[in-house]
């Protein structure tokens, strides 16, 4: 979720993120206004407009979220959208299950249905002349009309079988129950994109510059979600055994402060177990070591180690590993250990590039065997 996109912090522990291209929107509301004869304030408003709707339904799905019990680690946002990245395999578990889904599918366009017969409702009561069904329907000439089919839009939108929107998803998660995700969501992608291809060439033909756009961001939104199930099959099925560090530096509890900081120097290593003998007994960082030797002088590496750590077995997946470095125990490095005895460590830095450099291999193999 990270690439192109932009954070907008955490929100109730749920990191929220807007995708590059949500800014760039605001540019083509902006030229939109201009070929209407429009001024900038009502580029903007029609940009705001959108936003709005997408909020709606955004949270309201995050509030069945919440209701169903999955945890969310964080949201990216899209013109037609957002996207979910779980915090634990029970939530993505979840979400494939009938219900779940069916609910989730199904929130997006109901929110948007419901404002949008509560704002027709109170515009068309409020005694305003605000011509509901001319056309265009979304224009920033008429910015009150625009914000009842924009819900309208949004929802519809959604109710079109082309992954990553809601009916898409919905198919992906039937088939994915007897095929496996991976294939399905390969396949649900593809025709996602075909689509949405199709909406881009319906939309310059029809001279309608928002199917064009819709068209554009459920392209990208499959290529996102592609990229999602790709690394997932990715970590689920690479063993700590495949990505751990063999070569690595231990630090006993009886060692000075010092010593322990000439080690330091001497490798690359963020983190460092702390072991007596074979046994594992505590995990202790460089800045520790450097914080304790400024403040209180020298002592020994057992009185600023931490014991508060938790052991990876070869056979673990890569996910698994993830899940214990990301579940916001503060934990910055796991060892790997079998039969007792230490045999390697997974750090948050070692992961990063390791999991790209797996990506990789996987796609290369992935793209050889399809040849």
């Amino acid at each position: 979720m990270r690439g192109w996109t932009i954070p907008l912090g955490r929100w109730m522990g749920v990191e929220l993120r807007v995708h590059a291209f949500f800014p760039i929107l605001a540019l083509v509301c902006l030229a939109l206004s201009a070929a209407d004869g429009r001024g900038v304030g009502r580029g903007l408003g029609l940009f705001l407009v959108l936003v709005a709707a997408v909020l709606v339904r955004e949270a309201a799905r995050l509030i069945v979220a919440a209701w169903l019990g999955l945890r969310l680690r964080a949201v990216l946002l899209l013109p037609i959208g957002g996207l979910f990245a779980y915090a634990d395999p029970e939530s993505q578990e979840g979400v494939g299950q009938g219900s779940a889904q069916f609910f989730l599918a199904f929130t997006g366009p109901l929110a948007n249905l419901a404002t949008t017969l509560v704002l027709a409702a109170t515009f068309t009561g409020a005694g305003g002349d605000i011509r509901l069904f001319d056309q265009p329907l979304i224009t920033a000439a008429y910015l009150l009309r625009s914000m009842v089919w924009m819900q309208v839009g949004l929802a519809l939108l959604h109710l079109v079988p082309a992954y990553p929107l809601d009916m898409g998803r919905l198919l992906r998660g039937s088939f994915a129950r007897k095929h496996g995700l991976a294939p399905t969501g390969r396949a649900a992608t593809g025709v996602g994109q075909v689509l949405a291809l199709l909406a881009m060439i319906g939309g310059m033909a029809l001279h309608n510059y928002w199917l064009i756009i819709a068209g554009f961001f459920i392209m990208i939104g499959a290529q996102i979600e592609d990229q999602g199930v790709f690394f997932q099959s990715v970590v689920d099925t690479v063993r700590m055994r495949e990505v751990m560090l063999t070569d690595f530096a231990t630090l006993s509890p009886s060692d000075t402060l010092a010593d322990a900081l000439v080690r330091c120097v001497h490798s690359l290593q963020e983190d460092f177990p702390v072991v007596r003998g074979p046994q594992l007994v505590g995990i202790v960082s460089r800045q520790r070591i450097v914080d304790a030797l400024r403040s209180d002088g020298n002592g020994y590496v057992q009185s600023v180690m931490s014991r508060a750590f938790q052991v990876a077995r070869p056979e673990d997946t890569l996910g698994t590993t993830i899940r214990r470095l990301t579940a916001g125990h503060g934990l910055a490095l796991i060892p790997v250990a079998e039969s007792g005895r230490v045999v390697g460590i997974v750090s948050v830095q070692n992961l990063m590039s390791s999991m790209s450099l797996l990506a990789e291999q996987r796609r290369i193999e992935r793209e050889e065997s399809s040849d």
